[in-house]
């Protein structure tokens, strides 16, 4: 059974999300994507200073098994990428909800996190 935080909202992608106070958030995929993936290989990640809107593809993640494209979860700038994940893409299997994060953003529309999946949602989407 795949790990589900209380703390985090979700996309039907499988992307995770988690708000601050700052109107920024941290995003990354889910322990159920992770899984599914098996052991990832590379991760495509955006410039820092890119600007998304909800659902755009904002990079890919490899895998033995496939790759898959990331999906914006909410507008967005990108404001950091996880520098550890791009060369020890691995983390995001050991750890997908702490150290295998991948973006920072700065939230252009917050409005839109109200549409993410809350984690019961979530969790039954799975």
């Amino acid at each position: 059974m795949s790990s589900v935080p209380e703390d985090l909202l979700y996309t039907k992608d499988h992307e995770w999300v988690r708000l601050h106070e700052d109107g920024t958030a941290t995003v990354g995929i889910t322990d159920y994507a992770q899984e599914s993936l098996g052991d990832i290989t590379f991760i495509e990640f955006p410039e820092a200073g890119a600007v998304f809107q909800s659902g755009e593809t904002f990079g890919v993640v490899e895998s033995v098994k496939a790759a898959s494209d990331l999906y914006m979860p909410a507008a967005g700038e990108v404001i950091a990428i996880n520098t550890e994940a791009d060369t020890a893409p691995d983390l995001l299997n050991s750890d997908p909800y702490q150290a295998g994060w991948l973006l920072k953003i700065r939230l252009t529309e917050p409005a839109e996190t109200e549409a993410l999946l809350k984690p019961g949602d979530y969790s039954a989407l799975i």
